[in-house]
């Protein structure tokens, strides 16, 4: 978990929700102030009339940048594309094929790959979410986001799906802002003690004449048959004991030695899926030795070393393709000539190269094997003076887990397992101002089916996409959105009018 200087957070989460042309140096200033939170590092004390203070000075961390609503951007740098489209984002997905059930038939599936354009909103809830955990308590800054996709499909004989919607998304951020100890009070207690003022039973068996027993009883007499009792704090130094009688009630202060809590995480992501599973994910800020802020632009790799299995459409589990990390493929070279070859046993032995053929051969190739090269090449033509990067996942190597659940269908059939999340925020200049851009790549591991060998198949699942703020992105890309996300009729350059049902949303408003 992050902690920030308490100067810096005044400063904040109000600096980017102006316009992309006034927030010079925005992300500097959203992420200044932050370090890892320790152990030894002070604790908040909880007090009840600081509440309305506290909930209304939540920190949001680097969500605050998020504020605002983002669609795609495609910059089309990549000179080896040669049908370049106005979609930023590239999906890949793997499904059984039609036909196999659960267990039979390994390794048939049916591949697609398309272009997809987007819009993904991000709001503040108003107020810190409190969390009360007793001598703990928790405040977080949380941001709704929702998410809607729509295909980008050149196929001619399908007009009507061109820009058919594929995936809707909705869930929450949460920021972990402030952790506080919240020890019990002479008030609190009264309040909810709940309890007789005097026991009966204390009194039979312990001697105890006092009310709302509230530290232990310790046993003094070594006599079994005349066992003596006292209150801990009236033990002497030294003085030896034979039982312990637990305290029944909490007294003023009790709390306020710990342990306290610090999280191995600083952010959470719940999201919902319709295709019947829900997620949540944990993660944090990824830094470059201490600094969260990165200089510089996000780096990916070029060539041979573009060959890393956690990228790829294609997993281990999946025969790799013929390829290894000592004999990769290069993904900035046309694809191998067997990709477009008829195999057989001689070419492909063990077939290994057939279940993946398509997947190479695909007409967005590299992206069809890589997705997050797009990435890559949208940033290769731009001036990205630093990012944050932002690493979650379902599944943890160690400490707090996250998790999916999936409703009976997708767990019997297509059962998803993993989710892995990275999203850069990133600063770029572009005719002489600040703006910024958003990049994420998405990994969603199914299992379904199994090798020969009687093995698990794991099967990638990928989104990857470019994002700005509407009034960044080019005309004819933004003439595009507007018809497909926004209930407008567009113009000319920039501007729009409203149609008649506005309920989705119309960016430009007549004054």
């Amino acid at each position: 978990m992050l902690k920030r200087k308490k100067e810096s957070s005044e400063k904040g989460s109000e600096l980017l929700r102006k316009s992309s042309g006034d927030n010079q140096g925005s992300l500097a200033q959203v992420m200044d102030g932050y370090s890892k939170l320790l152990i030894d590092d002070p604790v908040l004390p909880f007090k009840e009339e600081n509440l309305q203070e506290i909930a209304n000075n939540v920190d949001y961390g680097v969500l605050a940048a998020l504020d605002g609503t983002w669609v795609s951007y495609n910059a089309n740098y990549n000179q080896n594309i040669g049908k370049p489209s106005l979609a930023g984002g590239i999906h890949t997905t793997i499904m059984p094929s039609p036909g196999t059930n659960s267990g039979t038939i390994p390794g048939k599936f049916s591949f697609d790959c398309e272009e997809y354009i987007e819009k993904l909103t991000f709001s503040l809830v108003p107020g810190g979410v409190r969390n009360r955990g007793g001598a703990s308590e928790l405040f977080c800054g949380a941001v709704k986001y929702e998410q809607t996709i729509k295909s980008v499909n050149k196929d001619a004989g399908k007009p009507d799906l061109q820009y058919a919607s594929i995936h809707e998304e909705n869930g929450m951020y949460l920021w972990l802002s402030d952790v506080y100890n919240h020890a019990a009070t002479k008030e609190s207690i009264e309040k909810d003690r709940g309890i007789h003022a005097f026991s009966d039973e204390d009194f039979k068996n312990y001697g105890y004449t006092g009310e709302y027993r509230d530290e232990p009883l310790v046993q003094i007499s070594a006599d079994e048959n005349h066992k003596k009792y006292i209150l801990l704090s009236e033990l002497q130094p030294g003085q030896e004991y034979y039982e312990i009688i637990p305290a029944q009630e909490l007294k003023p202060g009790d709390g306020i030695k710990g342990p306290y809590f610090i999280p191995d995480y600083s952010i959470s992501r719940s999201g919902v899926i319709p295709h019947g599973s829900t997620i949540t994910l944990l993660g944090d800020i990824a830094p470059d030795g201490n600094n969260y802020l990165i200089n510089g632009s996000p780096k990916f790799p070029y060539g041979n070393a573009a060959w890393q299995t956690d990228h790829l459409a294609i997993s281990q589990t999946m025969g790799g393709a013929g390829a290894s990390a000592t004999h990769p493929i290069d993904l900035d070279q046309p694809a191998p000539a067997w990709v477009h070859e008829k195999l057989n046993d001689h070419n492909d032995k063990g077939s290994n190269k057939i279940y993946t053929q398509r997947i190479l051969a695909n007409d967005l190739y590299p992206y069809s094997v890589r997705p997050d090269l797009r990435l890559r090449d949208t940033l290769s033509g731009q001036n990205v003076t630093n990012y944050v990067l932002v690493q979650m996942s379902s599944k943890m190597k160690t400490g707090a887990q996250g998790g999916i659940l999936n409703v009976p269908f997708v767990n019997r059939f297509v059962p998803t397992v993993e989710v892995d999340f990275r999203l850069w925020i990133e600063t770029v200049i572009e005719d002489g101002k600040e703006i910024l851009q958003l990049q994420y790549e998405q990994i969603v591991f199914f299992e379904f089916d199994f090798g020969n060998d009687g093995g698990t198949t794991s099967w990638p699942h990928i989104q990857v996409n470019t994002l700005r703020k509407l009034e960044d992105i080019p005309e004819d890309q933004r003439r595009v959105i507007e018809e497909q996300f926004f209930d407008c009729k567009p113009t000319t350059a920039g501007d729009a009018v409203e149609t008649a049902n506005a309920a989705s949303g119309c960016p430009y408003h007549k004054g």
